[in-house]
């Protein structure tokens, strides 16, 4: 059984608060009071209403925004995790048009000055791992949005990053698109060993990718239940159906619904 606090946690967040600034208005207080601890190569989704910070949350730990009060620590240390350590995804892919797929992927590697060789072998075998073979040399305006996305979550892995922050990277996709992204961000996870933050808001999602699961509520932000997703790994697209994974659905739903109603 797995515990909602990490006895040796890779990311950990104490009396996280963020408020806009200067503002005196009790309604701008976007998180508070929110403690998480995530475990080396852990999978923890964070779902909850529309404004209740989940990626004002992600950001924070992923240094991309400033925190008001509490701390962020990574791999026991204070301060997030550095550039060459992490990668992040966003829900548009956001790809350069003028770079082709190969060189969109290595551009990471470009920005850190990392070995560019080793990257190159790296982004061929991020390709093959995401049944992207055969594309490198087209550009992203020739690729459909799922691949677009694939192509991103490569970028976002090149480095081998040890934490993947990822805010609803399958959200604008249709349903057949993202349950194939989701089988291969699960093998990603199998295989990289990335401990991952993923913020969505499909609940079904979170159970079949998950380890764990923080149900937030707003006005303001903060951490109303945190859920185990105790379920066998590989999952496939049979769990969606099996009595254990809707009987998690089921309860995390109800943490989903209770949060809202905080709201």
């Amino acid at each position: 059984m797995k515990t909602n606090r990490p006895t040796d946690p890779i990311l950990t967040v104490e009396n996280l608060s963020k408020s806009y600034s200067g503002s005196t208005d009790p309604g701008a207080l976007v998180l508070s009071s929110v403690n998480l601890s995530i475990a080396k190569s852990e999978f923890v989704s964070i779902i909850g209403p529309s404004g209740c910070g989940k990626t004002t949350l992600m950001k924070i730990c992923a240094g991309l925004l400033s925190k008001s009060g509490g701390t962020v620590s990574f791999a026991g240390k204070a301060g997030t995790p550095p550039p060459s350590k992490m990668g992040v995804v966003f829900q548009s892919a956001a790809l350069l048009p003028w770079r082709t797929v190969l060189a969109n992927i290595m551009l990471p590697a470009t920005i850190q000055h990392a070995d560019m060789d080793k990257a190159r072998q790296r982004a061929r075998e991020l390709l093959d791992m995401l049944n992207l073979k055969n594309i490198e040399s087209k550009y992203p305006w020739e690729l459909s949005g799922g691949m677009q996305q694939r192509v991103s979550i490569a970028r976002s892995l090149v480095l081998e990053p040890e934490v993947l922050f990822m805010d609803e990277p399958f959200g604008a996709l249709d349903a057949m698109t993202r349950e194939k992204l989701n089988l291969d961000l699960q093998d990603i996870h199998t295989r990289t060993g990335a401990t991952i933050m993923f913020v969505t808001h499909n609940i079904s999602e979170a159970v079949f990718l998950s380890d764990r699961i923080v149900a937030m509520a707003a006005r303001p932000g903060r951490i109303a239940d945190i859920i185990d997703v105790d379920l066998g790994r590989p999952r496939t697209q049979d769990s969606y159906v099996d009595e254990d994974f809707r009987e998690i659905e089921t309860r995390v739903r109800n943490s989903f619904d209770r949060a809202a109603a905080l709201a």
